[in-house]
């Protein structure tokens, strides 16, 4: 896969985070016309079988590296908005079960995306993966996500509930709507037209980033920027001190 640099190189390359997870960084997407560095995140759970949370845009060369590790049994689409290469991933590990979030198939259906799924993803574990992560649903009436604590490696996964985008590696012209937004390193935070939608949701997701907070993560994985490889907790008290005051 050839594309412009990122600043995330290598791309499409296993990232090691801690024993048995790993991220691996994507090209370039777009987004009402932003463009975004995407990423994803791979664990391995105990009995071998992979887990893929945002699939990013895959080829043979990527799909052989991920299957070096184990057979891909797992693919989460978690939130409405990270689905995209889903049915690339379906076609290239057919024998693995689609996890989606809620949101994500009537979005899909809207574009025209030939999205199949297995199991909606709700506010508890799936059976598949409860002795090993623990899983919580955000949901505004604009915005669902679904987080992942891994408890081995303590390291959160989020997706889109903070975004943490370094100005010197985005194109010139997006850096003042990234700050008018609040999602710029090494403050990222909820990008602000989210953090409207759960105005009227406030005590749910004050409630769920307590407990994020209570599983005590040291590291946070984001979909987007610069994740967070140390400090979890004081990342997550800042990123969202307005809904903890």
């Amino acid at each position: 896969m050839k594309d412009k640099p990122t600043g995330y190189e290598p791309l499409y390359t296993l990232k090691v985070v801690a024993p048995d997870i790993w991220i691996v960084d994507g090209s370039w997407i777009e987004f009402y016309g932003l463009p975004f560095p995407s990423r994803m995140t791979i664990v391995r759970l105990s009995g071998g079988d992979v887990w893929v949370h945002s699939p990013i845009r895959i080829d043979d060369e990527l799909g052989k590296r991920i299957a070096s590790i184990g057979p891909v049994r797992h693919l989460i689409a978690p939130n409405w908005i990270h689905y995209a290469w889903v049915p690339d991933w379906q076609r290239y590990f057919p024998d693995a079960r689609t996890f989606v979030s809620p949101g994500v198939v009537e979005r899909a259906a809207r574009k025209g995306i030939p999205l199949r799924f297995d199991e909606q993803l709700g506010n508890e574990s799936a059976t598949q993966w409860e002795n090993e992560m623990d899983q919580r649903i955000a949901k505004s009436g604009y915005h669902r996500e679904v987080v992942f604590f891994h408890r081995a490696s303590r390291t959160l996964i989020l997706t889109d509930l903070i975004e943490n985008f370094e100005k010197h590696k985005m194109p010139w012209w997006t850096r003042p709507l990234l700050g008018l937004g609040g999602v710029c390193a090494p403050n990222g935070g909820m990008p602000r037209d989210m953090a409207a939608s759960f105005k009227w949701h406030r005590d749910h997701l004050s409630r769920l980033v307590r407990e994020m907070i209570s599983w005590e993560p040291e590291k946070v994985i984001l979909a987007h920027g610069k994740w967070f490889d140390k400090d979890a907790v004081s990342e997550l008290q800042r990123a969202f001190r307005s809904f903890l005051e």
